[in-house]
Order: C-alpha cells, then structure tokens, then sequence
C-alpha cells in the first residue's frame, strides 16, 4: 500500500522494484522452454514451442481483464476503506478465473482446430506444436485464478508477497522444464506439462498467501451474499468488459505479428520468437511502474484526486523512461551473446542477430504505451482503451500491408515499432478529459463502480 503520505520517486521505485522481479516470471517461463529446447532440439522445434506459447498467451491474456479488472477494483475498495470488499473482490475474480478455465479445457478440441486452422506452420512445426497445446490447456483454470490473485496482491500494495509468489512460478517451471526434457525425454510436449504443473503448484501456494495477507488486515464478514450480489457481480462484468476487448484487439496484433513471421519462413519465425522473449522480459520490467499508476490511480480515482493522479503518473513515466533507455542500451552491447546463450541452431542466430537493431528500439519507442495503459486500467476507462488498442491495431495493419511486401522482414519491424507509437497515440487523445472524469468519479455515490 503506498499509505497516506504523498507519493515520492522513492515510494515508486519501492512498489516497482518487487513487481519488476515477479513479472519477469511470466516471460522466464517462454525464455525457458525455449532455451531448453533450444539446447536439445532443431529449429522447428523451437519453432513449435514458440507457436504453442504465442496460442495460450492469447488464449490466457484474452482474459487478462482478470489482473487488470482485479487490481483496479481492489485499489479502489482499499481506498474507500471497504475491507469486506476487499476480500469479495478476490473471490469473484477467482471464482471467475476457475469458470473460464474449466470452459477452455471443455472447448479444447474446437479450440485447438480453430488455433492452427489461423496459423501457416509448417507440417513439423503444427505437429509439435500440437504436443505442446494437448498439455499446456489442462493449466487453464490455474492460470487464470493466478491472474485474478495476483492482480489482487498488487491492488493492494503487496509487491513483495507478489514478488514470492511469481518467483514460485518461475523455479518450478524451470525445474520441471529441465526434467521432462533433458531428464525424460519428452521434448515439446515435456514443455507443455512443465508448464501445466507448474501453474497448479504456483496457485497452492497463492493461497497461503492470501492466509498471510488476512492476518494483517482488519477482520470483515464475508458470505455468499455478500461475494455472489448480483450489483456486485454486475460491477464487475461491466469493469472488466472493455479492458477484455482492448485485450483481444493487443494480442490480435501480436498474434499477426508472428503470423507474418511464420510467412516470411521458419527461420525467420524462430529468430523472432527468440527476439519476442527479449521484447517481453523488457515489457515486463517497464510494466511495474504501469502496475504502480495502476494502483495509486485506482485510490486517487476514489477520492477525486486529480493532483494525485499527475503526479503519478509523472514520477512513474520518469522513472520508465530511464529504464526503457537502459533496456535498449543493454540489447545494443548484449543482446548477440544473449541470442547465443538461449539457441544453439545457427540458422535461428543469424535471423535474431538481423532483426536485433529493430528490437532494441522498441523499449524507448514503446514505454508510454504501458505508462498510458496503467493510469486508464486505474481510473476503469475502458471504453477508451478498448477503442483507442483497435484503432491502434488497425494501423499497424496497414503499416504492414505497406511496409512488408516493399522490404521483406526490416518492414515487418518497422510497421510492428509504429504499432507501439499509435497505442501510445491513440491512448493520448483521452487525456483532455481525465481531469474531468476523475471527478465525476469521486462525486457519485457508486463511483468505484463507473467503467468509463
């Protein structure tokens, strides 16, 4: 929780650094199945895991609304000082991870036929993807509750038991990755189950977690009522509905990102997956300080401070853009020893070596994008983003219809840096009447409720 007294660069950096560390999980889970089949496997297998992590981050992350919505919702109920609410909010945010999950295990076969009726793998490459998708969808439910619960922890200011939590994730994924492919044996698909244990054991020891949070918080009675209202159910369905849409409308460009990839041939896909595991590592360290806007925004919504909200956003972006210059800095001198550290096929070098100019750009290129993305997750503007990521999309596909054909893969990045610059842009059109919908917040009787 960042307290009561005014929000400093210090205070920033403090919530930030442990979030930083958490979500480096997420990406370390991608850069270690693919290291490890990188060492033991061809380039269409690296290929194959690539695809088969590219599906489920858009399967999961269509669902992202669940540490987003999570985070937002529960800031703003600590804000108000609604304990109750507090731990409601949890529960229905898991509640619903665990429906949406067991749907996606129900629907796999559909889901699988649709998944590689939309990509253009080579025959190897879908079959070993195939092995990767039969394993990885039974971690849906767990997945999907470990948004909501991790959400939740940053709502409420624990970066540090986030921290632990995503640490967890990543030394059990890695573990089990080393075992059931170097160990066993099993390959792509000993990949795919790695990952699948791995996020059950992760959300078990969440709920400790939780247990340890509770203790220090003031007692509040919960009942079924209470978490299952049907005003309450409805809040939170109409928060999370546009930050879903804006969801799909970001992977939908990831996702054509890669199938451009895949059409410029198999190598050049896996040079760029390694690239993307580079991309989301960064990602990750720039979105603590958008996580940090999120949840200072989300109290100072609450309460109508419009100062506050600056002032957040200010220390945070400052402070994001030293790092992102740092980031792009770091792939100029390192990034070739790092594409030699996780992929011993040359074929999949020399494309990474190519394109690693682009992929350094995008860190400085690309920061405010996440800064603008925290504070409207904060203040629930979803209609905004929802409109502004389509709007968004919709450029870069044009980008690439214009770039691509005329310059092969330097025009596939370069269209795919202008996508981070119109997210950035689109999202800055909403800024004019910030001012004024955060008050509208503060003067309603239900305001934490509003879905701007």
């Amino acid at each position: 929780m960042t307290g009561a007294s005014p929000l400093t660069r210090r205070k920033v950096l403090a919530l930030a650094l442990p979030i930083m560390a958490a979500n480096m999980a997420t990406p370390l889970v991608g850069l270690v199945d693919i290291a490890v089949i990188g060492q033991t496997g061809a380039t269409a297998e690296i290929a194959a895991v690539a695809l088969g992590a590219l599906i489920f981050n858009f399967v999961f992350w269509a669902f992202g609304f669940l540490r987003m919505g999570s985070t937002a919702l529960t800031a703003q109920a600590d804000g108000r000082g609604d304990e109750a609410d507090v731990r409601a909010s949890l529960i229905r945010a898991m509640l619903t991870g665990l429906g949406i999950g067991a749907v996606l295990i129900a629907a796999q076969w559909p889901l699988k036929s649709l998944a590689f009726a939309v990509f253009s793998a080579e025959a190897d490459v879908e079959m070993a993807s195939i092995a990767y998708f039969d394993a990885r969808i039974w971690s849906a439910p767990a997945a999907l509750a470990g948004f909501a619960l991790y959400g939740w922890l940053i709502g409420l200011g624990r970066t540090g038991l986030a921290l632990w939590l995503q640490a967890i994730l990543n030394i059990i994924n890695a573990g089990l990755s080393i075992l059931f492919v170097i160990g066993l044996g099993w390959g792509v698909a000993g990949v795919g189950w790695a990952s699948t244990l791995a996020l059950w054991l992760h959300l078990i020891a969440g709920a400790g977690l939780v247990v340890i949070v509770l203790k220090d918080r003031p007692p509040a009675a919960l009942t079924r009522a209470l978490v299952l209202a049907p005003q309450a159910m409805a809040r939170l369905f109409a928060v999370n509905r546009d930050i879903f849409l804006r969801t799909l409308a970001l992977l939908a460009g990831f996702a054509w990102f890669n199938e451009a990839s895949l059409r410029e041939g198999t190598q050049t896909m896996a040079g760029n997956a390694v690239l993307l595991q580079f991309i989301s590592i960064i990602a990750y360290f720039l979105d603590a300080f958008a996580h940090v806007t999120e949840t200072v925004a989300g109290k100072a919504a609450g309460k109508g401070d419009w100062k506050g909200l600056k002032r957040a956003f200010r220390l945070t972006s400052e402070q994001a853009a030293a790092f992102a210059v740092l980031a792009s800095l770091a792939l100029i001198l390192f990034g070739e020893a790092f594409i030699h550290l996780i992929t011993a096929d040359e074929a999949t070098r020399a494309a990474a070596r190519a394109f690693l100019p682009y992929c350094a750009l995008v860190p400085v290129m690309g920061f405010a994008s996440w800064q603008l993305d925290g504070l409207m997750i904060g203040t629930t503007r979803g209609s905004l983003m929802r409109n502004a990521m389509v709007a968004a999309l919709v450029i870069y596909v044009a980008l690439d219809f214009a770039l691509r054909p005329m310059l092969g893969g330097d025009g596939l990045w370069l269209a795919f840096l202008g996508y981070y610059i119109a997210r950035a842009g689109t999202l800055a059109v909403g800024w004019p009447g910030l001012k004024r919908d955060t008050l509208a917040y503060a003067s309603t009787p239900t305001a934490s409720a509003r879905d701007a």
